[in-house]
């Protein structure tokens, strides 16, 4: 459990980077290419791992396993969302909007995982959580509903509800497989997925150091490393609790993008901040454990 917690705190300085990087990326390619670039470095990562790990990318019953595959690399392709709606807002909002993941996964385990359902304490916290949500989304709702940015905030949720699914059958379909396994099979399949809608895109490419180090960083960092970490941390915390690890993201984003990219911090943003953390906090909490009852022996006469 220890370790557990050790991969979400290491993957938490990870991706909480990635909203800086992928505002980076976009600027020179489309999100779809981004997409398609960060996954062909992550699956090139994990493939060196295994090659020096000796270890087959083949676990037991793959033919089986392959719908599984599939699924979580469509779902786990949410990637795109936060590549667009990156165009028109912040990376401090999308990392904001990111932390809903755990809200939506607790939602979903309901019907998805009914061992690991969460306690009444935990939907307290999702309804904070999607209330903290709609206070980051008001301020582009109230006179012009259609904007630019209001897409891009509603695009960047819906990522965070595809990320929840992710999560889900993974913990449902791929239990006990290992984490290098599941990273190289959601990356192998995302990469044609990409591919097909980057096609379109492949002529407005400008490549410029900053960007390629950015789809580098993404690739092998946030992707790469990340997915083993992740997987590991599905497989030792569950769901609900693997997804929490949005919960320590907005900070480090927000860190980076007032530090690095000069983006303002505003009311709603703060605000919206503390709401959604506090409920991704009484989201994670765990159900309390029931004392197994006390057998009385009194012996017989």
């Amino acid at each position: 459990m220890r370790r557990g917690y050790a991969a979400l705190a290491l993957l938490a300085l990870i991706w909480g980077a990635s909203f800086l990087f992928i505002k980076v990326a976009v600027q020179d390619v489309s999100p779809a290419m981004m997409v398609l670039l960060r996954a062909a470095a992550g699956l090139a990562t994990i493939a060196l791992i295994l090659a020096a790990r000796r270890q087959s990318p083949f676990p037991p019953g793959t033919r089986q396993r392959l719908l599984p595959f599939v699924t979580i690399a469509i779902f786990g392709s949410a990637w795109f969302g936060f590549g667009f709606g990156e165009l028109s807002i912040s990376s401090a909002l999308a990392s904001l909007l990111n932390a809903t993941t755990p809200l939506w996964t607790a939602v979903f385990a309901f019907w998805v995982t009914p061992a690991e359902r969460p306690s009444g304490l935990n939907y307290v916290g999702v309804a904070v959580g999607f209330v903290g949500t709609g206070i980051l989304i008001a301020p582009d709702l109230i006179g012009q509903p259609l904007r630019a940015t209001t897409i891009g905030t509603l695009a960047v949720a819906g990522a965070a509800a595809c990320y929840a699914v992710a999560a889900l059958v993974q913990r449902r379909r791929l239990r006990g497989v290992s984490p290098l396994q599941v990273a190289f099979w959601q990356l192998a399949f995302t990469v044609p997925l990409a591919l097909v809608v980057a096609f379109p895109t492949i002529g407005t490419i400008h490549l410029h150091p900053a960007s390629v180090l950015s789809i580098i960083a993404l690739g092998a960092g946030g992707s790469g490393i990340a997915y083993l970490l992740y997987y590991y941390m599905m497989n030792t915390l569950g769901a609900t609790r693997a997804t929490t690890v949005t919960f320590l993201l907005p900070v480090t984003a927000v860190f980076w993008g007032a530090t690095l990219l000069n983006e303002s911090l505003t009311v709603p943003i703060l605000v919206g901040m503390v709401v959604i953390l506090l409920g991704v906090f009484l989201t994670s909490r765990s159900r309390p454990q029931r004392a197994p009852a006390v057998t009385e022996n009194r012996g017989v006469a």
